[in-house]
């Protein structure tokens, strides 16, 4: 078996990428997160800490942060990956596993930064229809709520709903049913990958720039 480490938002193509794993030689060892230390929360998405901790325990995968200063210049992102990177491959790990699913840029990208590095990069998800990808996911018993829109693309009443058939019944022309193209992220709280459900609760949405974001709230750590 080959040791991987998930890069791991909390959402749901990297948990479905997660998932098919199960159905190759990679074995994933490290679920890899970058947090943002001034609001304690997942870069980009904004899911709380607490909530990714939990994804990873019901996982029975470890998890790894990956704190990157706010505001974060590229290079020194690129820095910390590269820290992330050197330790992977001291701990025996060859493969870093992504749940990117069509953009080419991003890909390139990621395998840029791997390069030299003693790791591969893997895509369990590539060019799978994302229409099919969804119903996919919710066939299988994937449950997630959307954590993050940008209201360039999508209303802001799509923040904090389910993703479900209504959802993806309900999105604008053009806008992608998986968000391969930034127009929303989600927070996945049940599926095959976990032991049990994430037990969560649905806060208050906030703006941020052209970002709409669901604060998700998880019950246990709030009392």
């Amino acid at each position: 078996m080959k040791r991987a480490l998930v890069s791991w938002s909390g959402g749901k193509d990297c948990a479905w990428a997660l998932w098919r794993l199960r159905e190759t030689d990679i074995e994933p060892v490290a679920l890899l997160t970058t947090i943002n230390e001034h609001f304690d929360r997942v870069a980009m998405h904004g899911v709380r800490r607490e909530l990714i901790e939990e994804q990873a325990r019901s996982t029975g995968v470890p998890l790894w942060t990956a704190p990157l200063p706010w505001p974060c210049s590229n290079e020194r992102y690129q820095e910390i990956m590269a820290e992330m990177c050197r330790r992977a491959v001291a701990e025996g790990i060859e493969a870093v596993v992504f749940g990117d699913l069509f953009l080419e840029d991003v890909r390139a990208y990621r395998e840029r930064m791997l390069e030299g590095t003693g790791l591969t990069p893997v895509f369990p998800l590539w060019q799978i229809p994302t229409a099919e990808l969804a119903r996919e996911m919710l066939a299988g018993g994937l449950r997630t709520r959307i954590a993050c829109i940008d209201r360039r693309k999508l209303d802001r009443s799509f923040a904090g709903r389910e993703y479900d058939e209504q959802f993806l019944a309900d999105l604008p022309p053009g806008v992608d049913p998986c968000g391969e193209n930034g127009e929303f992220h989600s927070f996945v709280y049940e599926g095959p990958m976990f032991r049990r459900p994430i037990a969560i609760e649905a806060g208050i949405l906030h703006e941020d720039g052209d970002f709409t974001f669901a604060d998700l709230l998880c019950p246990v750590s709030s009392h």
